[in-house]
């Protein structure tokens, strides 16, 4: 229906018909996207077109959304399919999903306790069942982010205001001007979302010590050791869990004990942090829980729940050991922002956003309906997909698995018959693999090689999916290695 030059109806508070048939139909539509995403090509076909035409008079509520979804149609991608190994996207679970349309129709503003009651309090249960899960120290405060970026910046800027309060510099008060210098150490493979925080918060790359990491991109003890011996001044350590080529994670003890070395020969605590965007929910799993041992000795971790949890976008957590500090980097007074009581949860203490949406929502709805054994489950679930992946590739000729598959990623590389330029063989069957619509999976450099990259992430990825992907990679390897035998 289109309205008028009178937005008196679009606008009344008695409207309440045009949203029923604007909710119901993006409901509708929503289901039968989720219904046949499975079938779908799981690339986008083409960039949608839309006019970008102002228009002068309104639609209804109902029209707009049934014009959206036509007009967007061949734009999406299936990443909320069983087959789209991109990126290291999760899927949606369906309470996570359900619990997220619930949010956007309370539309509570998760700031202030004051604000929203019921999203401080889902907050503060969802970050205590997170804490138990990760098996972080009790006393950890959390922040519910956009995603790992935010997350890692919210971490950093507590570990700056604390390794600068140990020289006795209030950075929230004084600022960086004059103040001691820091380093800051990171592995030849850090994430760039960690690069991207420090930037953020003026710590640029003149600060950074790298050092070597091993052949699955873990960060090595004695090069960190040398690092810490050559560092003066406060200092923080960023190590990984999760590397986003290989799944492998930095040896966290090793490190907590070179840093505990380091403090005891010159008085310097140091912060360690550990970028977990998908790496770190290795740890609620009982099985693969070795592959970050000691990662409990950090001082702040940062990961995803829109990743491994499978929770809609956008979803990150932060965690700190030090509240106070936590509180400190991010806590913002005014007047009109005071709390009301001691007790009461205020989430914007824990994050960079004032005003945000309340993510804590679809992350309590996840963990309530898969419980920690599922949550367990499905780490280890899409683990193994992965290994059978990279069993079906290995088996074939030309083909290289590059990695230790010990979580969800893997690392594939392609030489062509008779040998030839396997840097252009490997780009070319990721684009044909892209091309074909019946998995997505992306690209990456490995110590300097072309390599496709995998990443089993969706809870509902099957074995069937696992089949499927690998018979139509290989298939793209062969057309692209027979081409190239007959040029």
């Amino acid at each position: 229906m289109v309205l008028s030059g009178d937005i008196s109806e679009v606008l009344s508070q008695d409207n309440l018909p045009s949203l029923d048939l604007a909710l119901r139909r993006a409901a509708a539509l929503a289901i039968d996207f989720l219904a046949g995403v499975d079938g779908r090509r799981v690339g986008a076909g083409r960039e949608p077109h839309l006019s970008d035409v102002l228009p002068d008079v309104g639609a209804s509520p109902e029209a707009v959304v049934v014009e959206l979804a036509a007009a967007v149609d061949s734009g999406l991608v299936a990443s909320n399919g069983p087959r789209y190994f991109g990126f290291v996207n999760g899927g949606t679970l369906p309470a996570a999903l359900a619990a997220d349309w619930l949010a956007s129709a309370w539309d509570q503003n998760a700031c202030l306790h004051v604000m929203s009651p019921a999203a401080a309090a889902v907050e503060r249960v969802a970050a205590r069942w997170l804490v138990e899960l990760f098996g972080l120290p009790a006393e950890t405060s959390v922040g519910f982010t956009t995603g790992a970026t935010m997350a890692n910046c919210t971490a950093l800027a507590a570990a700056r205001q604390a390794v600068l309060a140990d020289v006795g510099w209030d950075v929230a008060e004084r600022g960086l001007a004059g103040a001691p210098a820091l380093t800051v150490v990171v592995g030849d493979h850090v994430h760039a979302s960690v690069l991207a925080a420090l930037q953020l918060l003026g710590i640029g790359r003149a600060s950074l010590r790298r050092v070597a990491v091993d052949g699955e991109g873990r960060m090595r003890g004695d090069a960190l050791a040398e690092a810490l011996a050559a560092s003066d001044g406060p200092r923080i350590v960023c190590a990984q869990a999760g590397n986003v080529g290989s799944g492998a994670s930095d040896p966290f003890a090793a490190i907590a004990d070179a840093m505990a070395v380091a403090y005891a020969r010159d008085g310097r605590r140091g912060w360690l942090h550990v970028d977990g965007a998908f790496g770190l929910w290795a740890a609620a799993s009982p099985t693969r829980r070795a592959l970050v041992a000691g990662v409990e000795r950090a001082d702040s971790w940062a990961t995803d729940a829109h990743k491994w949890l499978n929770v809609p976008y956008d979803c990150g957590v932060v965690f700190v050991r030090d509240a106070a500090a936590h509180r400190a980097a991010m806590t913002v007074a005014a007047s009109y922002l005071a709390a009301v009581g001691a007790a009461e949860r205020d989430g914007a203490d824990f994050v960079p956003e004032l005003s945000r949406r309340a993510r804590g929502i679809p992350v309590y709805a996840a963990l309530r309906s898969l419980g920690r054994h599922g949550v367990a489950a499905l780490v280890d679930r899409c683990s193994e997909r992965a290994r059978r992946m990279a069993a079906l590739l290995r088996a074939a000729e030309g083909v290289t698995i590059l990695n230790d598959v010990v979580l969800n990623q893997v690392l594939v590389r392609f030489t062509p018959a008779g040998g030839g330029d396997a840097d252009a063989c490997t780009r070319d069957v990721i684009r044909r693999v892209q091309d074909d619509g019946t998995c997505w999976l992306g690209g990456t450099t490995w110590h300097g090689a072309a390599a496709m990259r995998i990443s089993v992430s969706h809870w509902a990825t099957s074995e069937d999916d696992i089949t499927r992907s690998a018979a139509a990679i290989l298939r793209c390897a062969r057309a692209a290695g027979l081409e190239r035998k007959g040029t």
